[in-house]
């Protein structure tokens, strides 16, 4: 059957208008997006810390370079050296490059993509019953074209989860850098204060052998006792034994410092070797309000940007349950010559849109869209308890400097009382109007107290790292990140291979 021409005419005019009418719906369609949109979610603080002990609340917090308020030129070039080269550090930046590299990626599927194609082949067929041959060349070229349109946003959402999964690798990059710091912090006034406590036991334990050679001569010259030979010489094998504990724990507190510095356990041993004061801080210490740690912790930071990131890809997966339209578009020429190729009469074309709707997946997608759901609430919970944790850090901290503080003050009355103590019994004990026990005893009190009043203080400044730490204080100087993967460094010098 022929169809009429005026039919004909008419039916090319309706699916003009009604192509026209689709292309005009498009932007429309493009614009929108099926999901949740982000709303960062509020939560209720505290409008005061619970103890503020040594602190100034009304004032925000100086976190800015806090470690430098120690006074130890050493402790801020080791934090440089480990901020460097620590390998943690180096993997956190190597996340971000990741996040980065995944958003262009999903960017990437916003735009339209295009393929090129060519091909040659030769064939040979036998003439019939001339037994001759025939032999012939066929040359195709083609290009291809794809463009989702994106009407119910799923593209669009991954690459907005994407835009949040770059924030959150930046935020875990701060708090890596936080956690490094206060490490190296940490242990750095560990190690000074294994030297002071080193130190102060080799003092004691060679006052107590001199103390002993005396009382050995004494009891040769029948002015003393056995038992008091035996109590002098116990006593400084017994303080002497504390010295090798102490050794460890420097050693350790030094291999940690050498490989937080992205170096070999000892590397830093000469440079650590001669003994300093142990840092203290200056205290009072702001602290700011409670509500300031939602924006100084990066912990905090990054657990709210993962909510956001995870709360996209509900809409992702919303999207994949309605229906996909697709521009395709297709030129492919044909020839038995490269120069037929440009000929018009070659050329085929098409273009249209492809429609794609999802009629019966099992209710997988219906489960995707409840899995996206689910992970969304787990990294909601995830983001509340960081904000617990770090209310719970900060009071923790405050209330450990303030009655360390207290403990200190303490401990140094006592550790005077005890000094002025074994002075008077060693002045009774010459004059001979006390026994050596008590001299012993309170030399044994002596010095007790004065090893503890060194772990004191390396406690007050520890308190004052963990406070530190617990609000947020961390690295603010530049970080490079776009540095070239380990692997694709060009070596110093090249590897020959020689074949004996």
């Amino acid at each position: 059957m022929i169809a009429h021409p005026i039919a004909t005419r008419a039916s090319h005019r309706r699916g003009r208008r009604t192509t026209a009418a689709m292309l005009l719906t498009l932007p429309w369609l493009a614009g929108c997006m099926v999901g949740p949109d982000y709303q960062k979610p509020l939560m209720a603080l505290p409008a005061s810390w619970s103890n503020n002990g040594a602190t100034q609340p009304t004032r925000p917090p100086e976190l800015a370079h806090w470690w430098s308020r120690l006074n130890d030129p050493l402790l801020d070039s080791l934090i440089e050296e480990a901020v460097a080269g620590n390998l943690d550090v180096a993997s956190a930046k190597a996340r971000i490059r990741e996040a980065r590299a995944s958003y262009r990626q999903s960017t990437g599927a916003l735009l339209p993509s295009s393929d090129g194609s060519g091909s040659s082949q030769r064939s040979k067929s036998n003439g019939a019953g001339s037994g001759g041959s025939n032999t012939a060349w066929n040359y195709q070229a083609g290009f291809d074209a794809t463009w989702e349109l994106d009407l119910f946003g799923g593209n669009r959402r991954t690459a907005e989860a994407a835009r949040y999964g770059i924030d959150a690798a930046e935020e875990d990059l701060r708090n890596t850098l936080l956690t490094l710091i206060g490490d190296v912090a940490s242990n750095y006034v560990n190690l000074r204060g294994y030297q002071a406590r080193i130190a102060l036991a080799q003092r004691t334990a060679s006052s107590q052998r001199e103390t002993a050679d005396i009382t050995r001569n004494k009891f040769e010259a029948g002015a003393a006792s056995s038992l008091d030979v035996a109590n002098a010489t116990g006593q400084a094998a017994n303080t002497e034994a504390t010295i090798p504990s102490l050794r460890t724990s420097y050693a350790e507190a030094l291999h940690r410092l050498g490989v937080l510095t992205g170096q070999a356990p000892s590397a830093l041993e000469s440079k650590l070797k001669k003994s300093k004061p142990i840092p203290r801080p200056k205290l009072p210490i702001p602290t700011g309000i409670p509500a300031e740690i939602l924006n100084t912790r990066p912990d905090v930071r990054m657990a709210e940007r993962q909510l956001a990131q995870y709360t996209a890809r509900v809409g992702a997966a919303e999207a994949d349950r309605f229906p996909s339209v697709s521009l395709l578009g297709n030129i492919a020429t044909s020839g038995a010559q490269i120069g037929d190729l440009a000929d018009h009469s070659s050329i085929a074309w098409s273009f249209g849109p492809s429609l794609s709707v999802p009629l019966f997946h099992g209710g997988q997608l219906a489960a995707a869209a409840d899995v996206a759901r689910a992970q969304r609430d787990q990294y909601f919970i995830a983001y509340k308890s960081s904000v617990l944790n770090a209310l719970e850090e900060v009071e923790n901290a405050i209330v450990g400097l303030s009655q360390e503080r207290i403990r200190y003050g303490k401990l140094a009355t006592s550790t005077q009382a005890y000094r002025q103590a074994a002075d008077l019994a060693r002045t009774l004990y010459k004059s001979g109007s006390s026994s050596f026990l008590d001299v012993l005893d309170a030399e044994r009190s002596l010095y007790s107290a004065e090893d503890a009043l060194l772990a004191s203080r390396v406690e007050i400044t520890q308190d004052y790292i963990a406070l530190q730490k617990a609000l947020g204080g961390g690295w603010d100087g530049r970080v490079r990140i776009d540095e070239p993967a380990i692997v694709d460094r060009p070596k110093t010098r090249p590897v020959v291979f020689v074949q004996h």
